[in-house]
């Protein structure tokens, strides 16, 4: 990873991973297996659900090894934003990612599943407005899905901003950046400051 975009520092890692709508989970079997899902970020581990007979069950079973990667934030930045001689190899994409290796496990004691709903749902649906997961009511739902753990030993975080343009071709994409005026424009140029002055 080029260390100009690495970054370590653990609040705007758990920021990030607290704050992603999914992530995309992958397997290993006799053929590589990839697929999206929504989780939630609690406890230093990330948490899943999905059908007991599903696919990503059964290979977790069979291999309990997984990566899971997230990313936020993307933006295509067009050459001729920073180029000055109107060069296509300028063309870029700005964003956040996070990669995670780990081992996969299922969860099966009710209060730790309760639990881990309740932090999905406050993603999902803040205002509230449904049941506790203390209510027996939701016990034919748990038995009916399986949530997996995913207990973090290496974390990669890349967050790329620019931070490796010189500052005229940096004050070259805020411009245009600036010029196109989108809400996501707009964003992308407060993290290229912030990410800049941290570097």
């Amino acid at each position: 990873m080029n260390n100009t975009f690495k970054i370590k520092d653990n609040n705007l890692i758990t920021e990030m991973l607290t704050s992603a709508e999914y992530g995309v989970l992958a397997l290993c079997g006799t053929k590589p297996y990839a697929v999206t899902v929504n989780f939630v970020y609690l406890d230093d581990a990330i948490f899943f659900h999905g059908s007991p007979k599903g696919k990503k069950m059964r290979m977790i079973k069979d291999n309990n090894n997984v990566s899971f990667s997230v990313v936020s934030d993307p933006i295509i930045i067009p050459s001729y934003f920073s180029s000055i001689e109107n060069l296509a190899c300028p063309a870029s994409t700005f964003f956040k990612s996070i990669i995670i290796d780990g081992t996969a496990g299922i969860i099966t004691e009710r209060n730790e599943v309760a639990k881990i709903f309740s932090g999905m749902m406050k993603n999902l649906q803040p205002q509230g407005k449904y049941k506790s997961f203390e209510s027996k009511e939701y016990d034919k739902q748990f038995s009916a899905v399986s949530v997996i753990k995913i207990d973090i030993e290496k974390l990669s975080a890349k967050f790329k901003f620019g931070q490796s343009l010189n500052s005229e071709r940096f004050q070259m994409v805020i411009d245009h950046l600036e010029k196109r005026g989108k809400k996501t424009d707009l964003l992308t140029i407060k993290s290229m400051k912030q990410f800049q002055l941290e570097n």
